[in-house]
C-alpha cells in the first residue's frame, strides 16, 4: 500500500469523524434545550424534532466528501 492511499484513507476518515464529534456535541446541546421546551410548550415538538435532525446534514455532507475522495471525483 502506498503512502497516497493512506492518505486517502486518512483524509476520508477525517471527513467523517469531524463532523460526527460537531454533531454529537451539537445535537447534546439542542436536545437538552429541546427536552426543556418540550415540558413548557409541547406543540413545539415538530420545531425541536427539525433542529434536532438538522445537525446530521453534516454527517451526511461530511459521508459525500469522503466518498468523493476515496473514489478520486
Amino acid at each position: 500500500m502506498n503512502l497516497e492511499k493512506v492518505l486517502m484513507a486518512f483524509a476520508a476518515a477525517i471527513a467523517i469523524g469531524l463532523p460526527a464529534l460537531a454533531t454529537a456535541w451539537a445535537q447534546s446541546k439542542i436536545g437538552a434545550a429541546g427536552a426543556g421546551t418540550l415540558a413548557e410548550k409541547p406543540e413545539l415538538s415538530a420545531t425541536i424534532i427539525v433542529l434536532v435532525a438538522i445537525p446530521e446534514t453534516m454527517v451526511i455532507l461530511g459521508f459525500v466528501v469522503a466518498a468523493m475522495i476515496l473514489f478520486g471525483v
